[in-house]
Parts: structure tokens; C-alpha cells; sequence
């Protein structure tokens, strides 16, 4: 055989690696976060309500009513959205964010009720009786996997629970396995991952399952469906293959 159809075969050798590869990788991502459920006593111990601190580059938003000189990205004036506008304030490596005529004010540490108390305080020597919502933007929530509408969501509320994370993306699709929902927490070195059995979880259980700013929630799909996925790209590949052994065979 000359040297062309040497190289040729090479070449047809060469893509049935990179088509073996493929069929490899698609498996594996197929079987990412698979693990037992943790207990329900676990599950509550873990998710109970617990009010998140603000920390160094959280962005705030602070509305006082009747008050626009005063407010950073107010719910109460004309721009409802503040990421959009850029409508609010960074919260320093040191905890503090500067606010107007009061200058540094040092939240770090503090929760947002504690926070909202602490300004009610200080705004008090300026104005009387001032109301005052405080948010935190950038707390949000990335739901993936079988669910009508994945995505990142923001935390607009001090504390939200699995059920409303799951109302807000539509509920889950046919295929999603309840069983084996998985949570992962935290950054780096910090990261932990849960698995929830949502089929033993009472609704009221459930309720219970709190989650906090950047919290990864994935329903994975039942086994079926990965086979069915697994299978609808095998079997044009197992074509493929086939075809490439059959033309080695008669270019030998």
C-alpha cells in the first residue's frame, strides 16, 4: 500500500480514538454528583434557618423612604432595577460601605436585620422615624439539572427555602430523580456537596430545607433517561465505527 493510503488510515485510526474519547466523556458527565442521601435529620441540621452575614464584596442596595438623597438604589423611587443601573454600594475588604452625609459604616459581620437596625439607629440623628430596606444583590442561587427553568436566582428575601427556589424555576421535569437532589455549599476549600432524598422529605420537611447565597442546587435525571441519552449517542457512533472498520478491511 503507498504512503497516501497509509496516511489515511492513520487519519480514520486517529478519529475512532477521538470518537472513543467522546463516548467516554459523555458517560461521565452523565454521572456527575452521584451519592447517597444524607438522613432527614441530617438534611435539617445542615439546611436550618440560619441568617447570612454580609461580608466584603457584597453589593447593598438602601432604600429610606420619602428619602432619595439619602438612599442607594431606593425600592422606592423610579429604579427598581439596581444591578442594571448599577444602583448600589460595595462593601469594602474591611466591611464597611460609605453611605451618603454619613460616610464609612461598617456592616460587615452583621446579618441584614442587624444591619437595618444598626441604620435605623444612625439614620435617626438625620431624619425621624426612618424606614429602611436593605439588600444584598449578589446573594443568588444557581439551580441546574431536570428543571423547567434553570438558572441563577436572586435571594430577594432574608431566608428562602428549597420549595420557593423550586416554585421560582417552574418545578422539575418529567425525568428528574428526587431522590439524589444535590446541594452543594461553599467555595474552595470550603466546598462541601449534600444529597437530598426529597421522596422522604414531608412537605413541611422540605420547608425546612434552607438554602443561602451561592448555593448549587442540580436535579439529576433518572437512569433511564441517561441510558437513553447514552444510547441516542452510541448507537451513531457505534455506526460510524463500524463503517471505519469495514473500509479498513478493504483498503488492507
Amino acid at each position: 500500500m503507498g504512503t497516501i493510503g497509509c496516511n489515511k488510515i492513520k487519519k480514520i485510526k486517529q478519529l475512532c480514538a477521538l470518537a472513543a474519547l467522546f463516548i467516554m466523556s459523555s458517560c461521565h458527565t452523565q454521572r456527575l454528583f452521584v451519592g447517597d442521601a444524607m438522613s432527614n435529620a441530617s438534611a435539617q441540621e445542615v439546611f436550618a434557618k440560619q441568617a447570612q452575614i454580609i461580608q466584603p464584596d457584597d453589593k447593598i442596595t438602601l432604600s429610606i423612604w420619602d428619602h432619595e438623597e439619602l438612599s442607594i438604589g431606593s425600592l422606592f423611587g423610579i429604579y427598581n432595577s439596581n444591578e442594571v443601573y448599577r444602583k448600589w454600594v460595595l462593601v469594602n475588604d474591611e466591611g464597611e460601605v460609605m453611605l451618603p452625609k454619613i460616610g464609612a459604616v461598617k456592616l460587615g459581620g452583621l446579618t441584614i436585620s442587624q444591619a437595618t437596625d444598626t441604620l435605623t439607629i444612625i439614620y435617626s440623628r438625620l431624619i425621624v422615624n426612618p424606614v429602611i430596606v436593605l439588600k444584598v444583590l449578589n446573594r443568588e442561587v444557581t439551580v441546574l439539572g431536570e428543571v423547567k427553568s434553570p438558572g441563577t436566582l436572586q435571594l430577594e428575601k432574608e431566608y428562602t427555602n428549597l420549595v420557593e427556589v423550586l416554585g421560582r424555576v417552574g418545578g422539575t421535569e418529567y425525568y428528574a430523580d428526587a431522590r439524589i437532589v444535590k446541594v452543594i455549599r461553599g467555595k474552595d476549600e470550603t466546598k462541601k456537596e449534600y444529597s437530598l432524598d426529597l421522596t422522604k422529605l414531608s412537605t413541611i420537611e422540605k420547608e425546612n430545607i434552607w438554602l443561602q447565597g451561592g448555593d448549587v442546587v442540580y436535579f439529576p435525571p433518572f437512569k433511564r433517561k441517561t441510558l437513553q441519552k447514552e444510547s441516542g449517542t452510541l448507537v451513531p457512533l457505534a455506526a460510524i465505527l463500524s463503517s471505519i472498520a469495514i473500509f479498513l478491511t478493504l483498503v488492507k
